[in-house]
């Protein structure tokens, strides 16, 4: 700790780490989505979802870096029922013919996406932001 730090005062650089954990987190979102979305007449599949968790301390990504911010929990699988689709010729048909496909609306993936994709770009305007108020601060 330097003569300038004082404990439990906010440094400029943890805005900066904080949406960089906000930057991982919605990018793991994003990829989690679009597998959803890869898999939406895949058998045997579940609809995945991922938990996120506030956190302080070193954060699970960026092991090094002590910051404040928010991680990733871990992913879940839906466990809705599957959509049943009644098709006697395909190889994963039960007895009656029917099919278990999985439990993806497009359309709620798609909204997911946007959803992750704005908080993504706030993030990016954060630090944006906090870049900026730096560079005025070292201009003073």
């Amino acid at each position: 700790m330097t003569q300038f730090e004082e404990p439990g005062k906010f440094q400029m650089l943890d805005s900066l780490r904080i949406s960089a954990t906000g930057l991982l987190a919605q990018k793991f979102r994003m990829n989690i989505i679009a597998q959803n979305l890869a898999n939406v007449n895949t058998t045997r599949y579940r609809r995945k979802d991922v938990v996120f968790a506030a956190f302080k301390g070193f954060h699970p990504f960026l092991r090094s870096v002590k910051a404040e911010g928010v991680g990733v929990l871990g992913v879940i699988e839906d466990r809705s029922g599957y959509k049943l689709v009644y098709d006697p010729h395909h190889p994963d048909a039960n007895s009656k013919g029917y099919v278990e496909m999985p439990n993806i609306d497009p359309v709620v993936e798609m909204v997911n996406m946007i959803t992750a994709s704005r908080a993504y770009e706030a993030n990016l305007v954060a630090i944006s932001v906090a870049k900026s108020m730096a560079l005025k601060a070292v201009e003073i």
